[in-house]
């Protein structure tokens, strides 16, 4: 059966060019933007594939009759309506844990750019001053970690390389994780976490429980050399309350893959401080991830349109169920 396959934003590789010898796949890569050409697109394509824009929600999902799959090039879900899609018998596969290598080295290489003054000081010297300023040692320190999940353990896993002590806040992990034991990570309460770290990486989806979680008061409770890294989700950090401690020199600097609001609205708040290294949601985009991601759904679609279960599926269904629809 030649199934319709839509791709609804900036996704493509090799791997949808093979899919296309068996299937229709359009690619329109800004229809997320114009609801009416998204409608059009879902409800007569038998899977639809996304990045973090465009927002399956409940009511988009049940217009379609057709609709199977819904592939998510990344990890987050906070765009996905879940609950909907297992009542409606969709399944949603993402690659969960294939770019954790990419965001862990992102994240890792924000935190020394601060720690390092590597944006002002190539500033500088490109205008022709030589200001030979001392930076700090990540080294000896403590990284903490907003997070347990894949990225986190992966972000662990370069600071533990680096000589760094590691603590962890995840209260969906338990003491008695085997994994996080092998890579030196201690789990530890977010007061213990935040008031340790030299480091504290932000690792979290956008959910009810971590939208502006790092709040005027959690960064209070910092060290004053300390770094923050939001590679996670730009709803979890209050920026305003991160603007005022950077700006006052709370804390030391911090680094931004993820924004409140993406692209962030012009001017930029942070355009004004040397302290603050921006980068537009990049951490988990790298060749070789992508690579990893497109395969891995490429063959979860070729799987679920024959009629077989998808191996990265993340909610219940697995198969769709064409009797639910």
């Amino acid at each position: 059966m030649n199934d319709r396959i839509a791709i609804v934003e900036d996704v493509w590789g090799s791997v949808f060019e093979d899919l296309s010898a068996r299937h229709t796949v359009l690619r329109e890569p800004d229809a997320w933007s114009d609801p009416d050409r998204l409608d059009e697109l879902v409800g007569s394509s038998s899977v639809v594939v996304i990045r973090n824009r465009t927002q399956m929600t409940a009511e988009l999902m049940k217009q379609s009759s057709e609709l199977k799959v819904i592939a998510r090039a990344g990890v987050g879900l906070d765009n996905i309506d879940l609950a909907a899609a297992d009542d409606l018998g969709i399944v949603v596969v993402a690659a969960l844990g294939a770019n954790a290598a990419s965001v862990a080295e992102h994240t890792l290489g924000l935190a020394l750019a601060v720690a390092r003054r590597v944006v002002p000081l190539d500033r500088d010297v490109r205008a022709g001053q030589w200001n030979r300023l001392p930076g700090r040692e990540l080294a000896g320190g403590t990284w903490g970690l907003l997070s347990a999940g894949a990225t986190a353990r992966a972000t662990a896993r370069l600071a533990r390389g680096l000589g760094m002590e590691v603590v962890a806040f995840d209260p969906y992990v338990g003491h008695d994780d085997a994994e996080l034991a092998e890579i030196g990570v201690r789990l530890a309460p977010l007061n213990e976490v935040v008031s340790a770290a030299d480091v504290l990486s932000i690792h979290l989806p956008a959910t009810p429980d971590t939208v502006g979680l790092v709040d005027e008061s959690l960064l209070a409770r910092m060290k004053p050399a300390a770094i923050v890294v939001n590679a996670g989700r730009g709803e979890v950090v209050d920026e305003t309350a991160l603007h005022a401690a950077l700006s006052s020199g709370r804390i030391l600097g911090a680094g931004l893959d993820v924004r409140a609001t993406e692209p962030p609205s012009a001017p930029d708040l942070f355009q004004d401080l040397d302290n603050v290294v921006l980068t537009p949601h990049i951490a988990g985009i790298t060749e070789q991830a992508q690579d990893r991601i497109m395969s891995l759904l490429c063959t979860d679609i070729d799987a679920t349109l024959s009629g077989r279960p998808a191996h990265c599926h993340v909610g219940r269904t697995s198969t769709p169920r064409e009797e639910s629809r």
